[in-house]
């Protein structure tokens, strides 16, 4: 925010959850007094009932800086989806579309089934993937199975990136875990007393499809449960910060290995701000 009001900078999403409208306090996106110090874009544009994939958000992010860079404005793009920014910067694998009929029958299959396929289907995906990812590990069977061949390969012809026609100043913050999980359970009581509950109430009378990715963003299983009386505000607190420290945990594990190794990473938080003024005065100058 800072350096967005210094260089008259653009914020930019980079964070899948944060797409989605109706969604602001449950996924951290900006507040309206945010949002008056300085402009965002792709924050909360996209309807709950329509998915964004990583190729068409990348797709809209690339129209985002290109227009920030005609206005003379620095692009800062901000967000922990680690594929969004991949696809933005490398490109997008050519893979066709997918048999709808393959399509269907993974998706009706469990987790379980699926990585048992994914195993003969595609090994090195099955060893490189978590057994309870229950989304990457469809992907990769309904691409092998539709295609013939492991996404893997199809990744490989990535095309359409951007990194090669950008001055990139990436940073990525990793602070000590303890700090962060702590962060995090202290995030999930302040978004409850902010308003998050009525969020949740709000998409739950709308009786979405549950697989629907604004339906299963951190927290809206956990208030729906209490919600609906099973489970108390405490536990469903307990369980939201619990589901968000693992994710926070998968984020880390993401961030400090598959970026490339000369992307600058900050362990402290306050090096990290110092970083962020370090990578950010590169560019700011010429802005």
């Amino acid at each position: 925010m800072a350096w967005a009001e210094r260089v008259n900078g653009i914020i930019i999403n980079a964070d899948s959850a944060q797409l989605y409208a109706g969604l602001q306090v449950l996924s951290a996106g900006p507040s309206p007094e945010e949002e008056k110090r300085a402009e965002h874009r792709l924050f909360g544009f996209r309807d709950a009932t329509e998915p964004c994939s990583a190729a068409e958000w990348a797709s809209l992010a690339k129209a985002e800086v290109r227009r920030a860079h005609e206005a003379r404005r620095l692009p800062i793009l901000v967000g922990g989806t680690g594929l969004y920014l991949r696809t933005l910067l490398d490109g997008i694998a050519p893979i066709p579309p997918i048999d709808p009929a393959v399509r269907s029958a993974v998706r009706a299959a469990s987790v379980d089934e699926n990585r048992a396929q994914l195993v003969i289907a595609d090994p090195g995906a099955a060893e490189r993937l978590q057994p309870t990812d229950t989304t990457r590990i469809a992907r990769a069977l309904e691409v092998v199975l539709s295609t013939g061949r492991p996404l893997a390969d199809w990744q490989r012809e990535r095309s359409g990136g951007i990194a090669g026609e950008v001055t990139l100043q990436p940073l990525v913050l990793l602070p000590p875990r303890a700090w962060l999980y702590t962060r995090c359970d202290q995030r999930f009581a302040a978004m409850m007393d902010a308003g998050a509950a009525e969020e949740v109430g709000a998409l739950l009378e709308r009786n979405l499809d549950p697989m629907l990715p604004a339906m299963r963003a951190i927290g809206v299983r956990e208030i729906a449960s209490w919600l609906a009386g099973p489970v108390s505000r405490e536990q469903a607190v307990a369980a939201g910060a619990q589901a968000t420290r693992n994710y926070a945990k998968r984020q880390y594990t993401w961030f400090a290995h598959q970026p490339p190794a000369d992307w600058q990473r900050a362990a402290d938080p306050i090096e990290g701000h110092a970083a962020i003024a370090r990578a950010l005065a590169l560019v700011g100058a010429s802005v």
